[in-house]
């Protein structure tokens, strides 16, 4: 089958503004948006920038916007797109660096503002490990699949807004250890995360829980930590 493929296009060193690139491609239904985009980079054009590692789904490095939504180019098959072109730009919210590739700085910045790491210095018991029921290590176990790829966070309109909101992916992070039996730094976290750029520029919009290629309940996740918050408790 014939695609078309609009890539969104930006090189600082020779463009005075961004514009698209639109090519033809001979495609197989289960082709993945990613192997089109590998196909231009090495077939057609070899100056077209993209992130892309695993092409697996797991890494996170290939998220993009594929026709106005934020997805993963490696998950997207061309059979799914219900379009007669397949436009592919940049993430939203970041600056873009060139063509599909956009500064992650800001967005990891946000991430290790939140201790996104286990603190306890409690002795260990029986010198092995810390023992967790299964009930408790459920309690967080959606927000340990986050892959960090910013789709969430870039489909945010608060974070459109004003980039200095900490984020639905960082708040995930927070999440997965505020929420851990295990942990002893959940009322730091609590804290950082009770500010103006927190958790309450949260608007309950639902675009990141849809965004989120790894199907986190992020909206979920976010009402979770403005609720203990406020209560003090983390039941």
């Amino acid at each position: 089958m014939q695609v078309t493929l609009k890539v969104f296009r930006y090189n600082p060193e020779v463009d005075k503004r961004p514009h698209h690139s639109t090519y033809k491609l001979e495609a197989q239904p289960t082709d993945r948006v990613l192997d089109l985009l590998e196909y231009v980079k090495d077939h057609i054009d070899g100056t077209l920038s993209f992130r892309r590692s695993c092409a697996h789904g797991v890494c996170g490095s290939d998220a993009m916007r594929i026709n106005g939504v934020n997805r993963l180019a490696c998950k997207v098959l061309v059979q799914d797109i219900k379009a007669k072109t397949i436009t592919v730009e940049p993430i939203l919210g970041l600056a873009v660096l060139k063509d599909l590739i956009v500064d992650m700085e800001p967005f990891f910045e946000h991430y290790r503002s939140v201790m996104p790491y286990f603190v306890n210095d409690e002795p260990v018991a029986d010198n092995i490990e810390r023992h967790q029921t299964p009930e408790e290590r459920a309690r967080f176990d959606d927000t340990t699949k986050c892959i960090l790829c910013a789709a969430c966070t870039t489909s945010c309109p608060s974070f459109w807004v004003n980039g200095e909101y900490v984020g639905p992916a960082a708040i995930v992070n927070a999440h997965r250890f505020i929420f851990d039996s295990r942990d002893r730094a959940a009322s730091e976290r609590l804290r950082i995360l009770n500010d103006q750029f927190g958790v309450y520029r949260c608007h309950t919009i639902f675009n990141c829980t849809i965004a989120c290629p790894r199907e986190i309940q992020v909206t979920q996740a976010i009402g979770e930590v403005k609720r203990a918050i406020v209560t003090g408790r983390l039941d």
